[in-house]
């Protein structure tokens, strides 16, 4: 009898302290989301934005469209106006980017990335010289892109786009 209790005592222990560890364990393994810098996904997202940036200098929509993470979640503001969705989101840079003739300038002033895990938002000033057809178009704005990481890659969920004031 005594060998019983025991051994029911020393199953005890072990579940308790098992489970006092797991939880200490978990505890400290808590990720900083707001400080932490997270270099290798920084990287990757800054690889994403220049493979986007090459899809539009290439002229290949399909390409830049596979950057975004279109569904019913995905949201744009540009110049002011309501937010739109995927829809119209799409059908915008379809138009706009189909129409482009020749990418002159396409430079990210004061770019920013920050990660918060799998979200992942950056910031920019664009400064981009785009042709169409003979005319020059300047693009001076203040540029947001969110991101999420999924099994496919960084993907854009958001967009903000706003004219950047002359300073």
């Amino acid at each position: 009898m005594k060998t019983k209790w025991t051994l029911v005592v020393l199953m005890i222990s072990g579940i308790l302290l098992t489970g006092f560890s797991a939880e200490t364990v978990s505890h400290d393994a808590k990720i900083d989301l707001i400080n932490e810098e997270f270099p290798e996904a920084k990287q990757e997202v800054l690889e994403t934005f220049g493979a986007i940036a090459q899809s539009i200098k290439d002229g290949n929509l399909d390409k830049l469209i596979s950057f975004h993470a279109y569904g019913p979640k995905f949201t744009e503001f540009k110049n002011g106006e309501p937010r739109n969705g995927d829809t119209a989101n799409e059908a915008h840079e379809r138009t706009v980017f189909g129409s482009v003739t020749e990418v002159v300038k396409f430079d990210a002033k004061d770019l920013q990335i920050a990660v918060y895990g799998d979200v992942a938002n950056l910031t920019f000033h664009s400064d981009f010289e785009l042709k169409f057809g003979e005319d020059v178009v300047i693009v001076n704005d203040q540029i947001t892109l969110l991101f999420v990481r999924t099994t496919d890659g960084w993907k854009m969920v958001h967009e903000h786009h706003s004219p950047l004031n002359k300073l």
